[in-house]
């Protein structure tokens, strides 16, 4: 069973929507630490990146708020992205969405640690938009939200690894779905081909902290605070 009808990729049409993504601020910091200046800093910078996999042609010469996630195969599996398969860069339409998504990550790694579970984790994200522009699918419109329950489900990610595969197929750039994670309003976008992804000039960017604990996440930038209670996440089988 996959969940759809091979005709319903000719609702596939194009698709543009800037999405928020957080990731954990480390670029440079990890360096700067290890160098006592500008020019050994660069240096070391390059030995980092050649040491890295390469890039696909496609994700040379886009920021590595772009590229990173296309860089690397996971032993691990994502909603769109099985063990070890290509990267796939995931965004949100909201931050408040981007956050819980990101939140839900660090709160099951600090759940799955013995040594951390009962403490405190402190991390602090960098925030910033960028657009998805290409031939999509959004499963939260007809006929796709008929299947609906098979693309937010909590823990098995069966039904939209195999969806992922047959777009890739058809040249479908992006998907756009519903957050499992922030169900009230949250809408997501996964993109599968890197070429569909640029960053708009201004880029916006904040600097967001969280503090991830047992039964909650908590995110502050200024004056705004979001927080994410757990026990949705922990109802159930979650993965």
């Amino acid at each position: 069973m996959t969940g759809w009808e091979p005709d319903w990729f000719a609702a596939a049409a194009p698709l543009r929507a800037d999405l928020w993504r957080a990731v954990e601020a480390q670029h440079r910091i990890a360096t700067m630490r290890l160098a006592d200046s500008a020019a050994e800093q660069a240096v070391l910078e390059r030995l980092l990146e050649a040491s890295k996999p390469p890039l696909p042609p496609a994700a040379r010469g886009l920021s590595y708020l772009l590229n990173t996630p296309f860089r690397y195969l996971s032993p691990w599996p994502s909603r769109f992205r099985a063990a070890g398969a290509a990267g796939v860069w995931y965004g949100a339409e909201h931050i408040a969405t981007a956050c819980a998504e990101v939140g839900y990550w660090r709160w099951r790694f600090l759940m799955d640690s013995d040594g951390l579970r009962d403490g405190n984790l402190f991390v602090e994200f960098t925030v910033f938009q960028a657009r998805a522009d290409g031939t999509a699918i959004d499963l939260t419109s007809p006929p796709w939200s008929a299947a609906q329950p098979l693309w937010g489900h909590a823990s098995d990610y069966s039904a939209c690894h195999g969806l992922a595969a047959a777009a890739l197929e058809r040249r479908i750039r992006w998907i756009r779905y519903a957050s499992v994670r922030d169900p009230e309003q949250g809408l997501c976008g996964v993109v599968l081909d890197v070429g569909a992804l640029s960053l708009p000039v201004p880029t916006l960017q904040q600097t967001w902290a969280a503090r991830v604990q047992r039964n909650c996440v908590i995110f502050s930038h200024d004056d705004a605070t979001l927080e994410f209670r757990a026990e949705p996440w922990s109802t159930g089988a979650v993965a």
